[in-house]
Order: C-alpha cells, then sequence, then structure tokens
C-alpha cells in the first residue's frame, strides 16, 4: 500500500476523535470540584438541588458571559418516585462554551423577592475554556 492509502484512514479518524471529544457534555453539580475546563463549543449542564414551593430559587448572578453561551431557561424536574407535592427536585440550566478565556459561573439561592437578604447557598465555579 501507498503511504497516501494509511495515512488518509488514520487522519480521517483523528478527526473523528477530535470531533467527538468536542461535542462532550461536561456535568457540574454542587459537589463539582471547580475550576471546570472545556473546549469551545463543549456543553456544560449544570444540576442543582432545588425547591421552589420553599420560595427559594437559584438566580444566576453572573452567567459567565464572555466565556459561555445559555442555551435556554432552567428547567426544573422532581424525581418520579417522589410523588408528593412540594418535595425537592433539581433545577438544570446547559450553557455552550462560545469562546476561549476565564469567566465566573455563580448562582445564589434566595427568595426572589428579598434580594437584600444574603442567599441560603451559592455555586461559584471558576470557568475556564480553551
Amino acid at each position: 500500500m501507498t503511504a497516501l492509502r494509511l495515512l488518509l484512514p488514520l487522519s480521517l479518524a483523528l478527526l473523528g476523535a477530535c470531533a467527538q471529544q468536542r461535542s462532550q457534555t461536561v456535568e457540574l453539580d454542587a459537589d463539582s470540584e471547580c475550576p471546570a475546563r472545556l473546549q469551545v463549543g463543549q456543553t456544560l449542564t449544570l444540576t442543582l438541588p432545588s425547591n421552589p414551593t420553599t420560595g427559594y430559587r437559584w438566580l444566576v448572578q453572573n452567567p459567565a458571559s464572555s466565556v459561555l453561551q445559555s442555551l435556554g431557561p432552567e428547567v426544573y424536574s422532581t424525581p418520579e418516585d417522589a410523588g408528593l407535592v412540594g418535595s425537592s427536585g433539581v433545577s438544570t440550566w446547559r450553557f455552550q462554551a462560545r469562546a476561549a478565556g476565564n469567566g465566573q459561573l455563580v448562582l445564589v439561592y434566595q427568595q426572589p423577592w428579598a434580594p437584600e437578604v444574603r442567599p441560603v447557598q451559592s455555586f461559584d465555579c471558576a470557568i475556564r475554556v480553551h
């Protein structure tokens, strides 16, 4: 075989591996270690425990907009087996790494009508996009 016949399949395989890595989703939650490292184009999914029936909500205080782009609003869901009104669930946000650089993703858990009251929880994560 010629060298070209060997290099072409190898090159295609390497390109495919790079494309797959870039599209992988990075998962973050309340126990995640930060900083989170992403590549441009990767999706970041953040999931935090939540119970809006208590009046508390996660509010995005800093969306790291210099490096992340929101892919939609918060999505709240409860576990299917809970079956109880008022039971806790999770809030989920999706972002896409849009530019190389550093940013700070900050969310606070507080009552939206009382912004002067200190949040009961916070999520603060350094985001690095390469």
